[in-house]
């Protein structure tokens, strides 16, 4: 978001720095640190996950996993964990009270698998305050499920404007343009401020429930990893983290990569990769150039978290009809394959 700072970038960055455990300045030594206190002196080791997105039944042609069923897949594919998304069919609080979340969990721990993250589809920047106050009770309700599910980390953004399924199948374009016509008569710092305004009570109510509220780079409102990290100062708790995805940056030059995943460092709790992938004739798999720069730079700053894989856009028609589920099965083996031995090499 290209909003005016009332801070110089040397003051801001130092913030930043202070932050991230001196990361964003001291650049990998600190990061490396970090990684060996927790893991002994070993290197430090990603997780792959499997995020609920993409079995919502929103971008394919057909219906929704359950949850177990989901689970299901992502055992079989051999994810370690998963993330819920916090809608339904899937995760909205509203369906999730203690003692069925802990069944949830309990199905988990059987199957191998971590719950290890809960993701939001909140909006904090409508101009509208009933809009609002209401984003903000679906988080605080969100984070109370979070915690009965004895998760630790709730995906966030700052403005999502959301999905439309038209008839059937995901569509971006109504809910986009919604939001851009309820914002064109306010400026981009009116927005900001009920956007740190939202993430403010949220942070409250993430410490209370245990729960790390993880800022994900996506836009609008959000430009960039500096607009995360303005928002995390200015918001400025212990409970306010940051999600930083390479596929939605919009600089995907190695130097900035490297540099934005550095100015992050510590902070970094939660990234997600996405993208189709199928098999070479070799028996290869293949991802976006950037994704080998992405995780070199995050075992240098000690990410030890997960690389969370969603299937979450518009997917190829084929012969007039939109590719079925099958074709989220085969790109949900393959990433996490793919993954594995990025993170591995």
């Amino acid at each position: 978001m290209p909003v005016e700072m009332n801070i110089d970038r040397r003051s801001f960055l130092a913030g930043v720095a202070a932050l991230s455990g001196g990361t964003a300045l001291s650049g990998v030594a600190a990061g490396r640190s970090r990684a060996a206190q927790k893991s002994g002196g070993k290197e430090p080791n990603m997780k792959v996950g499997l995020y609920s997105i993409t079995y919502l039944g929103v971008w394919y042609r057909g219906e929704a996993l359950t949850l177990p069923e989901f689970f299901k897949r992502a055992k079989k594919y051999g994810y370690d964990g998963v993330e819920i998304d916090g809608k339904r069919p899937h995760g909205n609080p509203l369906d999730w009270p203690k003692k069925r979340c802990q069944e949830l969990r309990a199905l988990a721990n059987d199957m191998g698998l971590e719950i290890y993250a809960v993701a939001a589809n909140n909006d904090f920047s409508s101009p509208i305050p009933e809009f609002r106050e209401a984003q903000i009770a679906y988080v605080k309700e969100l984070l109370r499920m979070t915690a009965d599910l004895g998760v630790g980390i709730v995906r966030m953004f700052l403005a999502w404007p959301g999905v439309t399924l038209h008839p059937r199948l995901g569509k971006y374009s109504i809910s986009r343009g919604l939001w851009q016509t309820t914002h064109k008569e306010f400026s981009e710092e009116e927005t900001w401020d009920w956007c740190r305004q939202g993430m403010t009570e949220s942070a409250k109510y993430a410490a209370d429930s245990g729960v790390a509220l993880a800022l994900q780079n996506h836009a609008p409102v959000i430009n960039d990893h500096l607009d995360v990290l303005r928002m995390v100062r200015e918001v400025d708790s212990p409970n306010l983290k940051v999600c930083l995805d390479v596929p939605i940056m919009k600089d995907k030059r190695p130097d900035s990569i490297r540099k934005a995943a550095r100015d992050v460092g510590g902070l970094q709790v939660l990234s997600h990769f996405g993208g189709e992938y199928k098999r070479e004739p070799d028996g290869s798999v293949h991802g976006e150039p950037f994704y080998p720069i992405f995780i070199d730079v995050m075992k240098e700053i000690g990410y030890s978290g997960y690389m969370s894989y969603e299937l979450c856009h518009p997917l190829p028609v084929v012969e007039g009809e939109t590719v079925g589920i099958e074709y989220a099965d085969l790109c949900a083996e393959l990433a996490c394959e793919y993954m594995r031995g990025l993170i591995k090499g």
